[in-house]
């Protein structure tokens, strides 16, 4: 949030130290009020339930910019409202600090300090006395009526009405319970004759910057003074206005000092060049959860998953809390942030949109929690068990193994060790306070110390003064308070603690740097001022992420990916872009600063994508300017002083908080502060607000939000799919489109698993969509078929049955899927089918089981918002995917392949007996045979990805009968819908065409799963195709040099994509526009095929016997003196096509020639043996004067082309090379 970066130097949010005093407690004028909200079990006893706690007074009334939220500080200074107890019990103050975020993203911290305080009012002493009587009553009735029912009726008063149950109690029915053995006397019972009677008191303290050690020091002897028998040297009211209206904030990179009632304290603050303020120990939240634990928390937040913490301890919510968003510089959370939430507002854990929460561990509130810790995309701390469970598909922390191992070494330097599960001092003692000294002349060497005023002999004198106070005061000394030596020891901690914090952040920070370092580059500035901006600010691409990914190493490709798509990312480059316009944000300018201070020393020309993890350099500079704050203050505020109070005010009555003099403390003191850019959508002013009608609210505006999210990301998502198939068309350049593809993959599933957790009866499972599918399964199948009047089925009872069918097969498909991962895999393929709108709109028709499993304010029971959401999905149809059949890649799926021949001569296709091998991106299914009189099989194999290449052939011993004119082989995935169509038309038999027996067939999706239209192809323009006999008219030589270009071009650009994205190489190679037809062309540019062919020309034929030539002619001794004599690219030549011409395949003539190709290519020798064909003595009888093969500036510009391509290692698919052993 925009807090943090007020904790910057350079931008001060106030010109205060604090912003309000508050107490908060028990009002003797309401009395006694049960917190209906705390969800308390009224079985216990009176004693340990919560009541309601209120706002008693608070100084100043207001300020401008900052109102004061009574019923929201209050409820967080006491969560768990008003805590009663006896002598019996233990009475230790405990301390803990809460954050409020305003309405334009500026945070306040508040700091609490919490004791018990004796009960003094007869009204409350008597309203516990009459609960317990009740509470005794009501259980002795019981236990009555217990052994039997009829004595129970007759004997026992009724329960309907416990006010005449009461009304109804006699002094001698409360003495009679007193004397109940074991009632009173004890721990959590209480008698009014016989025990003090004590309640809980708050002291809070809000300040504009996170000064957690300052604050509570200030709280503590603040308290000291009340509990002292000896009255304080000035009223408490001094003490306050002096911190609230006298002591300023220090100034940026300076330290200062200022008078709590006891002692000085000191707080610091970072310079312009430093990381923000961060004063919560880093340190204890690492040894709690340990460092593995603290990356992956840390990586959640980065992801915005949604983030609950649980603990006993409040402070410990808020320790990890601020620790993590502390961690995320330059970035901010954007979400809501309430590490502290009480039980009136566990309706925000039903919250639909991406959060950082914590709740406090509460005996018996178990069961409910662990529905909560199965969330899809929730991120479950439990503190106090140091554990953290992330979800399921959380990508690493890019160099993840480095970054642990320098955070471990960085806390064994301090002594920490980095496994965590470490226990820290629990905040329910305090013993933070400054020392209370017994000498106003050790107080002021303290302060002398402090300020680096003391030399070395004045400290070895102060050492000795200290010796000589622990030899004449033993333990009498320390009673009053600490010995020097407990304060030097406390001194050292809390150094020792803010050198670890910087540390710890540097490393993190240093992290970012290193990631991050060239973001500027790749920032879009589409808009000429900010108005402009502003308004197509949700249309616009702001930043290139495809490029960005593509010079990261592809370790790193998976989080960052999703980490793009962040509304804290987004948010960073927009302060950038709006940066030219307004002042930068602090945070953005520090980290800018920090990246240009960088490139200065980094003189390195490595490449990102390969550069080694390098630890953070400025540890050690950065906890010497901590510690040089902290050991030498630089300013010293205004001392507090008497007031102009009224005779009799600020009397002192150890033991109690005296009621403050509202006249001197109500002093008007506005301050104003710039506002900052922010993307917030819900007003976090709503969400401290638990009200029902403000609870309403909130949850409407969370419906709202789910709504605009699925439009944008569907928008985002058709734009991303539009520019990959620009990309396919040639109109684009190619990006880290596929990566991409699937993190807006994940996203849609994140959206609809929290759209169907939204307002959820009871949460069963981890996943909300799949525990519905499951629940919408049963119901069906209980049901018979459907049927309509005529007896035939509906298009609805289509679409059921088609969603009951993939149901049952995503449930079979794998056993070790889990629940998330069924709900994904259903999701991935009703998207691809372009079925995901039909299905859920599905789903939801089941009215009556929506009103079973969601309460009223659900997303999924707000009909319009719903239809609005399937309409902006149904937009995704318009486009096609894989995202199932490339995530799923394990699985096995059905296909059924059918052969078409030419229809009129179909009737061959009796006398044939082929075969087909499908080979796709993830393998191939094997030789399948065709059964006899059939055209089609089916058969089940692994998924073999999105379909490349098919192998058609007939056997050897089939005979010369055994021939047919085939026009295409359909292959069909029976679970996506996909079909591929393999064009072919050429024959397949012996004595027809090129004698071929077997083809190599390029594929083509034709039809998109669930297109309802089969004939008609949309989105994704087909890919190319195997090349037909009706291209194969020769072109001038120019067209054929231009094809020969572009086909190079097209392979060079394959590899130069990432390898996750570079699709099919057969198809760049082999199919409609490759370099093996543009070869083809080339060779037969100028042939005089009349001269030496009788029916259809054939390339091979002429490389064939060009080769005969040249051997022949060498042995006549023709080539003597020629450059054709014996050398290595000759013996290649004639190595590679004697095993082609050898090969138990028989593949025909078009097949040897593109097999030679195929293996030139991509064994570098191509460019070598085209200039040995052009200067074949069978060259000039063969072709025309003007054919481009004796073209001597053709041949060497072909052979510079095919040289691009030696840089390359070209990996052929086993169904073109099959059977050939090179």
């Amino acid at each position: 949030m925009n807090g943090t970066a007020a904790a910057v130097g350079g931008s001060a949010p106030s010109c205060r130290f604090a912003h309000y005093f508050v107490v908060c407690g028990v009002d003797t004028e309401t009395g006694l009020e049960p917190d209906d909200g705390a969800g308390e079990n009224f079985e216990q006893i009176p004693i340990r339930r919560s009541f309601r706690s209120r706002v008693l007074v608070h100084y100043p009334e207001n300020r401008d910019r900052n109102p004061f939220n009574k019923d929201a500080v209050n409820m967080l200074c006491m969560p768990r409202g008003l805590s009663f107890c006896t002598q019996a019990d233990r009475l230790d103050p405990h301390f803990h600090s809460f954050t409020i975020t305003s309405d334009d993203g500026t945070r306040s911290y508040g700091f609490v300090h919490t004791f018990y305080e004796e009960v003094t009012s007869p009204q409350i002493i008597t309203a516990m006395q009459t609960l317990y009587q009740m509470h005794h009553v009501e259980h002795h009735c019981s236990s009555s009526s217990s052994p039997s029912s009829s004595s129970s009726s007759a004997s026992s008063p009724s329960s309907s009405s416990m006010d005449s149950l009461v009304s109804s109690l006699e002094e001698s029915d409360a003495e009679s319970l007193a004397r109940v053995p074991g009632c009173l006397g004890c721990v959590g019972s209480f008698d009014a004759a016989r025990d003090t009677l004590y309640v809980s008191k708050a002291l809070c303290l809000i300040t504009p910057l996170p000064f957690l050690q300052a604050s509570r020091q200030f709280l503590a002897q603040l308290h000291q003074a009340v509990t002292s028998q000896t009255a304080p040297p000035l009223p408490l009211e001094s003490y306050i206005y002096n911190i609230l209206y006298e002591v300023p904030l220090p100034p940026p990179g300076r330290s200062l000092r200022f008078h709590g009632v006891h002692g000085p304290i000191v707080c610091q603050r970072p310079g312009s060049g430093e990381l923000p303020l961060g004063d919560y120990p880093l340190g204890e939240a690492f040894t709690l959860l340990g460092v593995d634990s603290m990356v992956k928390l840390l990586t959640c937040a980065l992801l915005e998953t949604q983030v609950l913490l649980y603990s006993k301890d409040y402070q410990r919510l808020m320790t990890v809390a601020e620790g993590i968003t502390t961690l995320l510089f330059p970035f901010q959370w954007q979400h809501v942030y309430l590490p502290i939430i009480s039980t009136p507002l566990h309706h925000l854990l039903d919250a639909p949109v991406p959060f950082l929460m914590g709740i406090q561990h509460r005996d018996g509130k178990r069961a409910a929690l662990r529905q909560l810790q199965g969330e899809a995309n929730l991120c479950f701390v439990d503190i106090d068990n140091h554990c953290v469970e992330a979800p399921e598909d959380l990508p690493p922390f890019p160099d993840q193994t480095e970054l642990i191992q320098e955070l471990s070494e960085v806390l064994l330097n301090f002594g920490l060790p980095p496994q965590g599960g470490v226990t820290t001092n629990p905040t329910t003692t305090t013993t933070s306070s400054s020392p209370r000294l017994s000498s106003l002349v050790l107080e002021d060497l303290m302060e002398d110390r402090q300020n680096g005023n003391l030399g070395g002999e004045e400290l070895a004198v102060l050492e000795r003064l200290q010796a000589l106070a622990k030899r004449c005061g033993g333990k009498k000394g320390s009673e009053g308070g600490k010995t020097l030596e407990h304060v030097f020891e406390e001194e050292e901690e809390e150094l020792k603690s803010a050198k670890l914090n910087i540390q710890l952040r540097e490393v993190f920070a240093d992290r970012f740097t290193a990631i991050f370092g060239s973001y500027e580059d790749f920032i879009v500035h589409s808009a000429p001022d900010l108005d402009s901006w502003l308004s197509n600010r949700d249309g616009s691409c702001s930043f290139d992420k495809g490029s960005f990914l593509s010079i990261q190493p592809a370790a790193h490709l998976q989080f960052l990916s999703r980490f793009l798509e962040t509304s804290m990312f987004s948010s960073f480059v927009d302060g950038k872009i709006i940066s030219r316009w307004v002042d930068r944000e602090p945070l953005q300018q520090l980290f800018d600063s920090r990246l240009e201070q960088e490139r200065l020393y980094d003189m390195s020309d490595e490449d990102s994508r390969s550069r080694p993890y390098r630890k953070c350099t400025t540890l050690s500079e950065s906890a010497q300017m901590v510690e040089r704050r902290l050991s030498k203050t630089d300013h010293t505020a205004l001392h507090p002083h008497l007031l102009d109070m009224r005779i009799g005010q600020g009397r002192h009555h150890p033991g109690y908080f005296p009621k403050l003099q509202a006249d001197v403390l109500l002093q008007a003191h506005n301050t104003s502060h710039r506002h900052a850019f922010s993307r917030r959508t819900i007003r976090q002013s709503k969400l401290l607000d638990p009200s029902p009608r403000v609870i309403s609210q909130t949850h409407r505006e969370f419906v709202d939000g789910l709504l605009s999210e699925c439009r944008l990301k569907t928008k985002r998502m058709l734009m991303e799919r539009m520019g990959k198939e620009c990309v396919e068309l040639g109109q684009g350049e190619a990006s880290i489109t596929g990566l991409q593809e699937n993190t807006l993959i994940h996203g849609l599933c994140d959206l609809l698993e929290r759209t169907w957790g939204h307002g959820l009866q009871l949460k069963q499972g981890k996943s909300a969509l799949w525990s519905h599918l499951l629940h919408y399964q049963a119901a069906q199948e209980k049901m018979e078929a459907p049927v309509d009047v005529a007896g035939t089925f509906t298009f609805r009872h289509i679409v059921s049955d088609c969603m009951l069918f993939f149901l049952r097969f995503i449930q079979t498909m794998r056993d070790d899927l889990s629940e998330v991962a069924q709900a994904r895999a259903w999701i991935h393929l009703a998207l691809e089918k372009k079925m995901l709108t039909q299905h859920l709109k599905e789903l939801l028709r089941n009215q009556e089981l929506l009103r079973q499993l969601y309460k009223p304010h659900a997303f999924l029971l707000c009909e319009e918002e719903r239809e609005q959401f399937l309409f902006h999905l149904l937009s995704l149809n318009t486009v096609d995917y894989l995202c199932f059949t490339r995530t799923f890649t394990s699985i096995s799926i059905p296909y059924r392949v059918v052969i078409i021949p030419m229809k009129k001569l179909s009737i061959a296709m009796a006398t044939v007996n082929p075969w087909v091998c499908v080979s796709g991106e993830l393998g191939d299914s094997g030789v399948r045979q065709i059964p006899k009189n059939s055209q089609e099989i089916f058969f089940q194999c692994k998924n073999l990805g999105r379909l490349s290449t098919l192998q058609l052939g007939v056997h050897e011993n089939s005979g010369l009968l055994a021939k047919c004119l085939i026009d295409c082989v359909m292959v069909y995935n029976e679970i996506t819908g996909h079909t591929y169509k393999f064009p072919c038309g050429r024959w397949l038999g012996k004595g027809v065409g090129d004698g071929s027996l077997e083809r190599v067939l390029i594929g083509q999706l034709v039809s998109p799963g669930a297109e309802e239209d089969s004939g008609r192809c949309t989105g994704t323009p087909p890919e190319l195709t195997s090349p037909s006999q009706s291209v194969r008219a020769v072109l001038g030589s120019l067209g054929i040099q231009e094809d020969l270009r572009e086909a190079a071009n097209n392979l060079v650009k394959y590899f130069h994509k990432p390898e996750q994205e570079r699709g099919n190489l057969t198809v760049l190679l082999c199919g409609e526009g490759g370099l093996v037809l543009a070869l083809e062309k080339f060779l037969l540019h100028g042939f005089k095929s009349n001269r030496l062919f009788q029916r259809n020309v054939f390339v091979w034929d002429f490389v064939e016997k060009a080769m005969v030539s040249m051997e022949t002619s060498d042995q006549m001794g023709d080539l003597h003196g020629s450059t054709l004599t014996k050398s290595p690219p000759w013996d290649l030549l004639c190595h590679y096509m004697n095993a082609i011409t050898t090969s138990p395949r028989n593949i025909g003539k078009e097949g040897k020639f593109q097999l030679f190709v195929c293996l030139g290519i991509r064994d570098r020798l191509l460019s070598q043996w085209f200039p040995l064909l052009a200067e074949c003595p069978l060259t000039s009888r063969t072709y025309e004067d003007g054919a481009l093969l004796r073209d001597r500036a053709a041949v060497r510009s072909l052979c510079r082309i095919l040289q691009t391509l030696n840089e390359f290692c070209i990996t052929l698919e086993a169904a073109l090379v099959k059977g050939v052993d090179l």
